[in-house]
């Protein structure tokens, strides 16, 4: 089986790379810019036509939040124009295609957790590019699993985990809001998440279940609660600690409007795939101990 992925840096992509390190039957193949360049869609198809893949996994996105409210049109040509020809591009080469969404597509109003059938409404730039690509990838391929996922951290790339860990490093008292809340997952476990389903897929031809599906880590907290877990847990393996203060989202004002509540029900994927994430409190500390192992520890500074 021969994944095809889009981007080479994204935490997803570098996971996936390292998740299939040594497994039998399995390539994985990282297609980025400037031979691909979603951006630049006349670059996509010729790109992925190359690669010669079985499954293609869309996983480079335009992912900076607060900037895209500046730059709409940077973020729409990238996660949806792009996303769309990734898509199109897997139809024309006969293969499914499996697209990594967010949480941002919905308002975070919810009480809940959101379920796959629950109306969209982003109320940012980014949310709405990532929900038009959703819409571009389903109706030019019908052999589309699109998930969703949120929270994502990993050892590889910027993130909470790696930002925690190092303001801990200079300073006492770090202030993390505390009002929103959501399911922190492990770029590692979306990973094996991926290479799971895509098995399934290249293995049954006849696969009838292809949508949109929730990918998450299981169980819940707030972006404080996530904080004092990764600095409790470098604390015992003698890392950087700091004491967590809670804050509202209104003393942490961003450009881009954060969901309050970006809690994703992993029901349906679990009963389509037989596959669960394992309990975030479990994944973050295996993060956490190869950040300070010195495994990835200069990845810290990035």
């Amino acid at each position: 089986m021969r994944l095809v992925v889009t981007g080479r840096e994204g935490q997803v992509v570098q996971s996936l790379l390292e998740a299939g390190q040594g497994l039998d039957g399995v390539e994985i193949v990282a297609v980025g810019r400037p031979q691909l360049h979603l951006a630049r869609p006349e670059t996509v198809i010729a790109a992925l036509a190359a690669s010669r893949p079985d499954i293609v996994v869309s996983a480079a996105a335009y992912t900076a939040v607060d900037q895209a409210e500046d730059e709409p049109d940077a973020a729409f040509a990238v996660n949806a124009v792009g996303a769309g020809k990734v898509a199109e591009a897997a139809a024309r080469l006969g293969v499914p295609v499996i697209h990594l969404s967010t949480d941002y597509v919905f308002d975070g109003a919810g009480t809940g957790s959101y379920v796959e059938t629950d109306a969209t409404a982003p109320h940012s730039v980014y949310g709405a590019s990532k929900l038009a690509g959703e819409q571009a990838v389903a109706a030019v391929n019908p052999r589309h699993l699109i998930l969703r996922t949120a929270w994502v951290y990993s050892p590889f790339g910027r993130n909470f985990v790696k930002t925690m860990l190092r303001l801990a490093a200079d300073r006492d008292e770090i202030a993390v809001v505390a009002d929103q809340w959501g399911n922190p997952t492990s770029a590692l476990d979306i990973a094996h998440a991926i290479l799971h389903s895509a098995a399934m897929l290249h293995g049954n031809k006849g696969f009838g279940s292809f949508g949109i599906y929730h990918l998450a880590g299981t169980g819940e907290t707030s972006w404080s609660g996530f904080a004092r877990h990764i600095l409790d847990t470098s604390a015992m393996q003698g890392g950087p600690t700091a004491r967590v203060r809670d804050i509202a989202t209104a003393d942490y004002p961003t450009k881009a409007e954060r969901p309050r509540n970006s809690r994703l029900s992993t029901a349906k994927f679990a009963a389509a795939f037989g596959w669960t994430a394992p309990e975030w409190r479990k994944s973050t500390q295996q993060v956490v101990h190869r950040l300070l192992s010195g495994e990835t520890r200069q990845a810290l500074s990035a």
